[in-house]
């Protein structure tokens, strides 16, 4: 279980937050996730910021995942994460657009990381978690991963335990946990 250093996660923490424009937060967030995510056995990032053929969409990363047993053997070979380093929450909209992209890619799984969590309250499914609870019933699986969450990870094996836990959660109760 590779150690994920608290050092480097708050150095990108700390250039996002000094970022004076959009596109340099989120490029600090991308670099965290991307370094997060490389320690994990059997993930390497594909692919970054690609525009499709029509240059109307992007995705931020696209991992790879070998589906090593010590890592995220449960998830697909290709894995989508959408970066929001915003200040508030996500609102349903931005879910939205994520959920279309990995719909029009024929994609059952992604990751939005938003680093101030998703509008509206899971247990009375309202806003962005009914973005959520509906691709789920078409049988995409969307989690969030907010920044406390990743600023309490030691080790890769707590990050693979995290996204088992909001598969879990999410499959059982129909909607996400924060």
């Amino acid at each position: 279980m590779p150690v994920i250093s608290q050092k480097v996660v708050r150095k990108y923490w700390k250039e996002g937050d000094k970022a004076t424009n959009t596109v340099d937060k989120g490029r600090a967030l991308e670099n965290l996730i991307c370094y997060l995510f490389e320690q994990v056995p059997g993930i390497n990032t594909g692919k970054r910021n690609q525009l499709n053929t029509f240059k109307s969409e992007e995705i931020d990363i696209a991992f790879w995942n070998q589906r090593d047993t010590d890592g995220f053997y449960f998830l697909p070979n290709i894995i989508l994460v959408e970066c929001k380093n915003w200040s508030k929450a996500v609102g349903s909209e931005e879910v939205s657009w994520f959920e279309s992209k990995l719909r029009r890619r024929g994609q059952s799984f992604g990751i939005l990381v938003a680093a101030n969590g998703i509008t509206g309250n899971s247990q009375r499914i309202e806003a962005a978690h009914e973005i959520i609870r509906v691709a789920l019933s078409e049988g995409r699986r969307l989690i969030v991963i907010t920044r406390n969450e990743i600023e309490n990870l030691n080790n890769t094996e707590q990050l693979v335990q995290l996204l088992q836990e909001k598969l879990c959660e999410l499959v059982v109760s129909g909607t996400l946990f924060m």
